[in-house]
């Protein structure tokens, strides 16, 4: 995939400041069914001048995607020169998505700086940069900016879009022609332009998403807001339906009961037809640990739970961020 000659232009510093890392997570790791217990991906080696205590340290904090990290038992990065280092698990921000760490070295002179990613528009070039395993560095256009909505009680208010698609992608650099940071690769993606065709492409996690909370979460392993009330269920649209499409193992809808195959007609008194509606009133409804009343169909029977809601990085105890 790395292909020279289209990036040329792009600074030399920026594919020092992108490295490797290996995942090995915790023990009985909740997340080890669906992301596995050995993982790979991509960080970044990030500017935080604006951030006390950074300065003596630039050169080691490294930005990825939050899944790669989550439950990490271990984490080693490799260098573009091919030194390996240990790093520790810092942040994590399931609002979203971003995972911090902080390496035993210094990784690169040249952390790259935050760009301004609410500047980018429609089929703009710009450079997708993973670590070389992965690809390395080409080039890449983003094609639509909009909001995004995951089945797993996840949502951004506007995420980057780019063609082509590339299918080693986590954690990976979005950056413009002078190597500044503009997203975070966190997946694969069908429908790129959402035009109703399909068009292979890679959702990013704007970096402007980022800015306002480094500093707490440096210093304090999450976000300055208080965690979203969290429930365990997988959910997908069906026509005008929110259809539970999975229940995770020992989490609060689990324990009241909640099965594959409902439907969430409501959130307390207010109907909810697609899941963005669904994530709006539950997060609506108070911060981790409110009590959320959901309206359930179940065949011919409409019944009433209600859920005792958590933070969603309390369900993944014993793990935590390590300062």
């Amino acid at each position: 995939m790395n292909d020279p000659a289209s990036t040329r232009a792009l600074p030399d510093a920026v594919l020092d400041a992108v490295v490797k890392l290996s995942v090995r997570t915790i023990e009985d790791a909740r997340t080890g069914q669906t992301l596995g217990t050995e993982r790979e991906g991509t960080g970044i080696v990030i500017r935080a001048d604006d951030v006390p205590g950074e300065d003596a340290r630039a050169g080691t904090l490294i930005l990825t995607i939050g899944y790669l990290v989550i439950e990490a038992g271990s984490v080693l990065l490799i260098t573009r020169d091919n030194r390996v280092l240990s790093a520790s698990v810092i942040a994590f921000d399931h609002a979203t998505g971003f995972g911090l760490l902080r390496a035993s070295g210094r990784v690169t002179d040249h952390p790259l700086v935050l760009g301004d990613s609410s500047s980018v528009r429609e089929m703009q070039p710009r450079y997708f940069v993973a670590q070389e395993g992965a690809g390395g560095a080409s080039a890449a256009a983003v094609v639509s900016r909009r909001p995004f909505v995951g089945y797993w009680e996840y949502m951004l208010g506007e995420a980057l879009f780019t063609v082509p698609g590339r299918s080693e992608h986590s954690g990976a650099a979005l950056v413009d022609a002078e190597g500044r940071l503009l997203g975070v690769a966190s997946l694969w993606v069908g429908d790129a332009l959402d035009q109703g065709s399909a068009l292979p492409g890679n959702m990013f996690v704007p970096t402007d998403l980022l800015r306002p909370l480094l500093p707490h979460l440096i210093a304090h392993g999450h976000g300055p807001e208080p965690a979203r009330p969290w429930l365990g269920v997988y959910t997908a649209q069906d026509d005008s339906k929110v259809v539970v499409a999975h229940v995770m193992d020992q989490s609060p809808a689990q324990r009241v009961g909640i099965r594959e195959g409902d439907v969430i007609i409501a959130v307390a008194a207010d109907p909810v037809a697609t899941p963005r509606e669904f994530y709006e009133r539950v997060w609506a409804a108070g911060a981790a640990g409110t009590r959320i009343r959901l309206r359930v169909l179940r065949g011919r029977l409409v019944l009433d739970a209600l859920v005792n809601s958590i933070d969603r990085v309390e369900f993944f105890h014993p793990w935590k961020v390590r300062p």
